[in-house]
């Protein structure tokens, strides 16, 4: 997918761009992207940048520190070009640099507060590099990096995944004495997934500077094989205890399809219905024993085991009985009082429950006991490789439970009630069907018939 897909932007873009392996590729990459779907976009830098790298702009102004110079700059660029371009502003090369292959100078803090000001009042996309790497493929921050903006309200941390497997050494480590001391690795040592994993999340690392309040996103880059691409997969879901997102990509050129995102980690929620009465069965289908446990506790478990988090449980009848069976697991209970009413109320509970940065929920239903780690591990990868809308198992050419849900149906997910559940939002986001050899999802507990034939699978 595209990067600026992999963002899922609703607004003009506000967005710095720290770390190595790639990140002055993806700046321009995305500013082309965003250009081709119609948006003016400025790349500036409050550092340097490469004067061969500005040469990828549309237009490339320099500013000669004279009064009025930005402001004229931006009235001319928007004021002249009829169709959307990419405009970088920097300062000029630093001194005693060649004009072409030098570095240039970046913004000022004042320059660049302007720069946000007008960005603010004409709508049109800001980015920022905010340190140097020197185009290696890892680093670690220097004291006076990174220059990031205290307007940027997303920040992308970027890394190469070149560096995994190479020695620590200055040929693949911009100020690798500093990566040494934040990795707790010896200098010449073989650079270790988990010594990336340390510096990006650290706050003397990748965390370093970026504003309170702004999106963090990591960029895995150069998964140039398949072991890097899964090497970096595992990485990226890893990283999600101090990002809000991790991007595994192959990024190169600056052209509209220059590389890929090849997959897209965000957090992923469980929501566990089990607010029913079972009145067809004549007992509470959320406790039947099944294993050595309650069948609400045994989808609970292997929900929280494949990694969704947080784990909303959906109570209605027998809401204290739910409760004591899921007693010192890290779960949050929402109660439907009106759970009589159908499953689509507990639908829309649960969707409200979701925490803001949530990239996509899977929705489990508490009968069924042949649920999997591995079923619901492969629906995120899914998610992960395409953001689908809606991403759910096909067993035999039926299709089953659970399903997942991207973000951008939350709001519709909110808004159902009565026996509507899930499926009465199909029509409007069409399914992308995963297919499952594994009869067992198909079982579902209704009826004392359902509970025999349960038994007779299991056996």
């Amino acid at each position: 997918m595209y990067l600026s897909d992999a963002l899922r932007p609703s607004q003009p873009l506000r967005l710095a761009f720290v770390g190595a392996g790639g990140k002055t590729t993806a700046m321009f990459l995305l500013a082309r992207q965003r250009q081709s779907a119609g948006h003016m976009v400025v790349v500036t830098a409050s550092t340097h940048l490469g004067a061969w790298q500005a040469a990828q702009a549309d237009v490339h102004h320099i500013l000669r520190c004279q009064p009025g110079d930005l402001r004229g700059i931006l009235t001319n660029f928007q004021q002249d070009r009829l169709e959307p371009v990419v405009v970088a502003i920097t300062g000029p090369v630093s001194e005693g640099s060649d004009e072409k292959t030098g570095r240039l100078t970046g913004l000022n803090t004042p320059d660049l507060e302007f720069l946000f000001e007008e960005a603010e009042k004409s709508g049109f996309d800001l980015l920022v590099e905010a340190d140097g790497s020197r185009q290696r493929p890892l680093k670690a921050p220097a004291s006076h990096e990174p220059a990031i903006p205290a307007w940027a309200s997303q920040v992308m941390v970027c890394a190469g995944l070149a560096g995994l497997g190479r020695p620590l050494s200055p040929e693949w480590v911009h100020r690798p004495d500093l990566f040494s001391q934040v990795a707790g690795l010896e200098p010449g040592a073989e650079i270790a997934l988990e010594a990336v994993r340390r510096v990006l999340l650290s706050p003397q690392g990748g965390l370093k500077g970026i504003p309170a309040a702004a999106r963090r996103v990591a960029l895995l880059n150069q998964a140039d094989s398949d072991a890097l691409q899964a090497a970096g997969g595992r990485l990226a879901q890893e990283l999600l205890t101090g990002y809000h997102a991790a991007l595994v990509s192959r990024l190169g050129g600056t052209q509209m399809a220059g590389g890929q995102v090849l997959a897209v980690y965000e957090s992923v929620a469980g929501v566990l219905l089990a607010a029913g009465m079972s009145a067809r069965l004549g007992q509470p289908k959320q406790l039947l024993e099944f294993q050595g446990e309650p069948l609400v506790r045994r989808v609970a478990r292997l929900g929280l085991q494949a990694g969704l988090s947080p784990m909303i449980v959906v109570t209605g009848a027998y809401a204290a009985e739910v409760q004591r069976a899921l007693e010192g697991m890290p779960v949050e209970f929402v109660h439907n009082p009106n759970w009589i009413s159908g499953q689509g109320s507990s639908v829309s509970l649960g969707a409200q429950k979701l925490p803001a940065e949530t990239g996509a929920a899977v929705f489990l239903l508490v009968d069924q006991p042949f649920v999997t780690q591995a079923v619901l591990r492969r629906l995120v990868e899914e998610h992960a490789a395409s953001l689908g809308p809606v991403i759910a198992p096909l067993v035999n050419g039926q299709r089953a439970n659970p399903v997942l849900f991207d973000r951008v149906t939350f709001s519709d997910l909110c808004s159902l009630s009565g026996e509507a559940g899930g499926r009465a939002i199909f029509s409007r986001y069409p399914p992308r069907w995963m297919e499952w050899n594994d009869a067992g999802l198909l079982l579902d507990i209704d009826t004392p018939g359902d509970l025999e034939r349960m038994v007779q699978y299991a056996g």
